[in-house]
């Protein structure tokens, strides 16, 4: 089977904080490491009490800093948040300190409400329509020779591998057009998933970075040894995203027998249509689910995502999705 990675998110469970996130961060990094996992990436989200990875690039550091060999990333860094130079000095230090480790994945949204997005106190005017140029002025902040007339130190000649993050098509066209890798969050929005694949192979640029297209897509995972189990493991994801849609986000919640068959249908069909990329389940029925979903798209890596309350049943979900890939091999 193909590369597997893991995107966390830092969850911060009920009756937990921000600190015990990071440790359990750090520890499924170590784990992920020896599981063969391609990548580790932290996503930038703001103000949510459920997600400890707001500043991103602080807890990259703290990853690589504990880890050897995986490579460690942003999945990604919502660029309209942020001046590129500011992500190209964050990004030049940490390509300095863990050589040939960091990649920076940069998305277009805001990771947050308009109201924390005015906090984050950057223009608030056209920023997500100027995505291309800051992506392309921080492109040229890691090029050998800059042609911005302040250099960014560190930065300058590290060339830290860009990707291109999305959930629609025009992710899908700057990704092709810039020759990007892209990766695509079909684990959460996966509406526009195959028309996004499509168009982005079928107009791929050759680049220095890249000389072919290379896809990854996001999925959620939620293994254990039995069906039974998985299924009640996934209750706190699907609970995060009822709650997150109907305006009360919150502390990741334990699981929660019956859930889903209490849930009016408007709800549930929400989760069936926002959580459609996903495999629940023992490994026999993980892998089956996997094993379809790379069929069906053709994706080049998987990124697996699994947000499950308690730390050591995630730990088992993300060590039965390693076993599935060695398997399928």
């Amino acid at each position: 089977m193909i590369p597997l990675s893991v995107l966390d998110l830092a969850p911060i469970a009920e009756g937990s904080d921000a600190a015990q996130s990071f440790r359990n961060s750090l520890d499924l990094a170590q784990h992920a490491e020896r599981w063969n996992y391609q990548r580790f990436w932290l996503a930038e989200h703001h103000g949510m009490p459920g997600i400890a990875s707001a500043a991103t690039a602080v807890l990259i550091g703290h990853i690589a800093g504990g880890t050897k060999t995986i490579r460690v990333g942003a999945g990604g860094i919502m660029l309209p948040n942020h001046s590129p130079l500011v992500i190209a000095e964050q990004f030049g230090t940490l390509a300095s300190l863990y050589p040939g480790r960091i990649e920076l994945g940069l998305g277009r949204a805001p990771g947050s409400d308009q109201v924390t997005a005015r906090a984050l106190r950057r223009n608030l005017g056209s920023d997500a329509d100027e995505f291309p140029q800051d992506v392309v002025e921080l492109q040229d902040y890691f090029s050998d020779a800059p042609r911005q007339q302040v250099k960014a130190v560190p930065g300058t000649g590290l060339k830290v591998p860009l990707w291109i993050l999305g959930s629609s098509l025009f992710g899908a066209q700057l990704a092709a057009a810039l020759g990007l890798p892209y990766a695509f969050a079909s684990h959460f929005a996966p509406q526009q998933m195959m028309q996004a694949i499509e168009l982005y192979r079928a107009t791929f640029r050759p680049s220095a970075q890249l000389d072919k297209p290379y896809v990854m897509l996001g999925f959620n995972v939620f293994a254990a040894d039995t069906d039974d189990e998985a299924r009640l493991l996934a209750t706190s994801m699907q609970q995060a995203f009822v709650n997150l849609r109907t305006g009360r986000p919150g502390k990741l919640q334990p699981p929660k027998p019956g859930y889903l068959e209490n849930l009016d249908p408007q709800a549930y069909a929400m989760l069936e249509q926002v959580l459609s990329c996903s495999a629940i389940g023992s490994p026999q029925t993980v892998r089956t689910a996997m094993e379809a979903f790379v069929q069906r798209t053709g994706a080049d890596e998987l990124m697996i995502t699994s947000q499950i309350f308690d730390h050591q049943a995630r730990l088992r979900s993300f060590e039965i999705a390693a076993q599935v890939r060695s398997a399928g091999t």
